[in-house]
């Protein structure tokens, strides 16, 4: 079966860029990483690909706002036709500072603030699969453990049982609540549920062995609670198209 030809779009201070492409070469996907500047520059490059993934990072260093200077890049050079590749029905993901660009851009709603204990968090987290009309977590009933890696992860949003009900909470956090987003939200979908923009990075736990607790905890089954998941829904559902 021939490979989904995607693409990982980077920038400067992106680092996620590389782990999100062997996310997606696991998963089935044939990713190429390309520079914002050179998509903005060359935008017949989406017509090829069938699904895009905006990787993580600190783009532009983040110092005038996360992921503001990336989203700007995009929106004003890329607008249109990043809106043409999402209204096809192609799968789209943001993680972290994509999620960012993700909101900032207007392709999901809400927006991302500090969290809310001011500082910079780095840790393992749970997340719980919701009831959604999102691609990219068809079919995930057991939760998801991956990292988290953001200073500016609260997600605020002023109707999220609004949002729920249009089933477009995607992720919750489980247990702790790492950042104080509303009703512990850790990722969204467009309506048509083919967006995906979450905080955490399921780029890093694609394998078992990349588990904190792998080999350690004998009643982990990390397999089980991969985020390659994620990944090979959205390659799936590109693969449709």
């Amino acid at each position: 079966m021939s490979r989904v030809p995607a693409i990982v779009v980077a920038g400067p201070g992106t680092n996620r860029d590389r782990d999100l492409a062997l996310a997606l070469t696991m998963a089935g996907a044939d990713p190429v990483i390309v520079l914002a500047r050179d998509l903005v520059a060359r935008p017949e490059m989406l017509h090829d690909a069938r699904l895009v993934a905006i990787a993580g990072g600190f783009s532009y260093g983040d110092a005038l706002g996360a992921g503001n200077m990336l989203a700007l890049d995009l929106r004003v050079g890329l607008g249109d036709a990043l809106e043409e590749f999402v209204a096809t029905g192609r799968p789209l993901i943001g993680i972290c500072n994509g999620f960012q660009v993700l909101t900032r851009t207007h392709l999901l709603p809400g927006a991302l603030g500090h969290n809310d204990h001011g500082r910079f968090d780095c840790r393992w987290v749970t997340l719980e699969p919701q009831p959604s009309v999102c691609v990219w977590t068809r079919g995930i009933d057991d939760p998801i453990d991956c990292p988290i890696a953001h200073g500016e992860g609260r997600y605020v949003h002023p109707d999220p049982a609004g949002l729920a009900a249009s089933g477009q909470v995607v992720l919750r956090y489980a247990g702790a609540n790492p950042n104080g987003s509303v009703d512990a939200i850790a990722g969204v979908c467009n309506p048509a549920g083919n967006v995906l923009g979450l905080m955490p990075h399921p780029e890093n736990h694609v394998l078992a062995r990349q588990h904190p607790n792998a080999g350690l905890d004998t009643e982990l089954d990390p397999e089980r609670h991969l985020g390659l998941r994620i990944f090979r829904n959205g390659v799936a559902a590109a693969a449709e198209m």
